[in-house]
């Protein structure tokens, strides 16, 4: 798996801590842009995403979503296709 893997959080998110916890257990690296009480940093987040919740999860520059989504996609088997 060579695919970089970031995640915006903020530090008092439970789903960006189950995001995390489930990237940790499947062994996947990931950089991760803690964007608490940063308004441009949520700002940019917005622009990129269109949305101003967290977590937002990007394989390379690819948005994938939230923790649902990455949850929907590690159950049927394309999490480690997008890391592949």
């Amino acid at each position: 798996m060579n695919k970089k893997v970031t995640i915006y959080t903020w530090s008092t998110c439970p789903f960006c801590v189950k995001a995390k916890r489930l990237l940790d257990a499947k062994g996947i690296g990931y950089t991760e842009i803690e964007i608490s009480g940063q308004r441009d940093k949520l700002q940019e987040l917005k622009a990129k995403t269109k949305s101003g919740t967290v977590p937002q999860i990007f394989i390379d520059e690819k948005f994938i979503g939230g923790c649902d989504d990455l949850y929907a996609l590690d159950r049927t088997g394309e999490l480690e296709d997008l890391l592949a």
